[in-house]
């Protein structure tokens, strides 16, 4: 039996859907992009919306700081302060609403 050696591992799977509505002109801006990078439509879109995805989750999820705020955060690290009754407090009402 021949057998044909394709590579099937990045080829991906497409199982889930994802459907909206556009106005004519977006439709056209987006159609003649893609055409211009000599995509399919639904390959330009795809690789848009994930590339627009990842740039915003990073965006939350980075934390830029300042010169001075680095400071302080080591600072801080390296010499905590004491505990007094605000950061009890505070810690009471963070334990209370990350729990719940």
């Amino acid at each position: 039996m021949l057998s044909k050696n394709v590579n099937t591992e990045h080829v991906p799977v497409h199982k889930q859907r994802l459907g909206f509505r556009l106005d004519g002109q977006t439709k056209d801006l987006i159609e003649r992009a893609a055409q211009l990078e000599s995509r399919r439509l639904t390959d330009f879109c795809v690789a848009a919306l994930t590339e627009a995805a990842r740039r915003t989750i990073a965006e939350h999820e980075t934390l830029i700081l300042s010169d001075l705020d680095r400071k302080v955060f080591f600072d801080t690290l390296i010499s905590p302060p004491e505990v007094n009754e605000r950061l009890v407090r505070a810690l009471t009402e963070h334990k209370l609403r990350v729990s719940s």
